[in-house]
């Protein structure tokens, strides 16, 4: 990332939906690294049959890429947790501008901020900076605190080597795949037989997974 003062801001676009090309500005900070575009792409072909409608949180929110992302497509309410006060401002700020309904900003600590009672969410996003360890202590901190429905779909983003993911008990990986530097998964907690993922793969012949 270079070197330049954290309040001038970068920019990444929204890729689809009701703000599709819409700009999002978000600070230069250590940490903070947007998920690629074409990551993006891929995961919401992933979550196209599940998307509209569904409560979604954005935990390492950042940029704001994830959540947004998913409000924009159809998503019925997402809440970002976010714990630093710069890119919260921004967060807040890119709301406004989109003067998007159903969104919450909570700054907090993620693994602290699960430590309240739970409201279980359909989708949860995971992009926590990388070389922390934070992945397997929030997924485990997830399916103990009640935050997942029946049938919720996660999104785990990680560095290119993080090979080796412990899921826990009642998680199943859909799919998986690397891109970059970044490797990233689909994984879903307690997939019913109707599985309306599949059935599109089915039905439409192929994924996002198919296409890059």
């Amino acid at each position: 990332m270079n070197r330049r003062d954290h309040h001038t801001p970068s920019q990444l676009r929204i890729i689809a939906g009701q703000w599709r090309t819409r700009q999002l500005e978000f600070p230069d900070l250590p940490g903070l690294r947007p998920t690629p575009d074409r990551v993006r792409e891929t995961l919401f072909n992933w979550l196209a049959p599940v998307l509209p409608g569904a409560r979604c949180l954005d935990l390492f929110a950042g940029s704001g890429a994830l959540g947004i992302e998913a409000l924009s497509r159809g998503a019925a309410e997402v809440v970002l947790v976010e714990q630093h006060p710069v890119a919260v401002r921004a967060l807040h700020a890119n709301l406004a501008r989109l003067q998007a309904a159903h969104a919450q900003v909570e700054m907090a600590d993620a693994l602290a901020w699960l430590r309240q009672p739970a409201t279980p969410f359909d989708i949860v996003l995971l992009d926590p900076p990388f070389g922390q360890g934070l992945l397997e202590p929030v997924c485990a901190a997830l399916e103990a605190g009640g935050w997942l429905a029946d049938s919720s779909w996660i999104y785990l983003e990680a560095e290119r080597d993080h090979t080796k993911l412990p899921l826990p008990t009642h998680w199943t990986l859909y799919r998986e795949k690397v891109a970059g530097m970044v490797s990233y998964r689909l994984a879903r907690r307690h997939a019913p037989a109707a599985d309306p993922i599949a059935g599109q793969s089915r039905s439409h012949g192929c994924l996002a997974d198919d296409v890059f």
